[in-house]
């Protein structure tokens, strides 16, 4: 298939939460209670994160999602339609609240969540069947782990039987079969998540690269490793390569590894993965790693989720300045 006849449509699988913000001097320790900032009230999520990112970053976005049936729902579909994603894949619940993310954010822009899933995990594989005209013609799938794991598992299955290009960000950490793995062209763990599905403690390049190489061998045709101020590290069975952050005025890292994620399926959305030869795909990755870094420098300067993710304009600015 040329690249001509492409879309750049990436289609997002996800979940979506309203997050509840409370900016702190420091984080706090175990039983311990600290007096705050304001309450900030955003809409998150990652599958809802991701999809704006994507759709900002400058491609066409479709999300599927399970939202409550209740004013935090409402709210979260009224802007995400206001934002330009359709309507038709974000499905509402009557027996499940809205998610709802609780995020504490210190001075330094480091930040402690804790999630109650309500109706994201509701969102099961029936839904994929359901609503396959309107899924099926994305060029890039983009799924997490803030929905059922047998969602997980449809939505690449769902994909690679359409050609398309997956991307899987394993957040939030947890352990994943060699079967789903298979289904993974693009893996993007943080350093956690490497550790959780290696046992390899990431805390360093060369560790990062160890636990890479570690996954390669379970299926993805590559392994990006985010690694916050340090950049990623993008390792295929030949090649490990190191691509630099871009410093900046660290305010609020929350949905950094989104806008990452988001940036990264919109610079790859449209290009012909099946059809590109080993160095071909190599430049083309390395390019949108880069796109992505940059895209999640920017959203940490700048406090909450969606919020806070940069436009294409933005991501090439700072990337010309850099």
């Amino acid at each position: 298939m040329s690249a001509a006849c492409l879309s750049r449509q990436v289609v997002v699988i996800g979940s979506a939460n309203l997050d509840l913000t409370v900016t702190v001097s420091r984080l706090p320790r175990e039983g311990e209670t600290i007096l705050g900032g304001e309450l900030l009230l955003s809409n998150g999520g990652k599958g809802a994160n991701q999809a704006v990112a994507a759709l900002k970053a400058g491609a066409e976005v479709r999300l599927m999602a399970k939202i409550g049936r209740d004013p935090f729902g409402d709210r979260i579909c009224r802007d995400l339609v206001a934002a330009g994603l359709p309507a038709e894949g974000l499905l509402r619940d009557e027996s499940a609240p809205t998610g709802v993310a609780l995020i504490v954010v210190d001075r330094h822009g480091r930040n402690q969540i804790a999630v109650a899933p309500g109706s994201n995990q509701l969102l099961l594989p029936a839904a994929i069947e359901q609503y396959e005209p309107v899924l099926a013609h994305g060029t890039v799938m983009l799924v997490q782990l803030e929905i059922p794991i047998v969602t997980v598992e449809r939505a690449l299955q769902f994909a690679k039987a359409r050609e398309m290009m997956t991307i899987l960000n394993p957040a939030p950490a947890s352990p994943l079969s060699d079967d789903l793995l298979r289904h993974v062209d693009l893996l993007t763990p943080n350093e956690t998540e490497a550790e959780t599905l290696t046992g390899i403690a990431v805390s360093d390049l060369p560790s990062a690269a160890t636990a890479a190489k570690a996954l390669l061998l379970r299926g993805p045709q590559a392994v990006i490793v985010t690694l916050g101020p340090q950049g990623a590290l993008l390792c295929t069975a030949s090649v490990v390569r190191h691509l630099s952050a871009i410093p900046v005025e660290v305010v609020d890292t929350t949905a950094a590894g989104d806008a990452f994620n988001g940036a990264l399926a919109a610079a790859l959305a449209g290009k012909p993965w099946a059809d590109m030869l080993g160095t071909d795909r190599l430049r083309v990755l390395e390019d949108a790693v880069r796109f992505a870094n940059a895209a999640g420098a920017l959203t940490t300067t700048k406090r909450g989720a969606q919020e806070s993710l940069p436009t294409k304009a933005d991501i090439e600015r700072l990337l010309a300045a850099s």
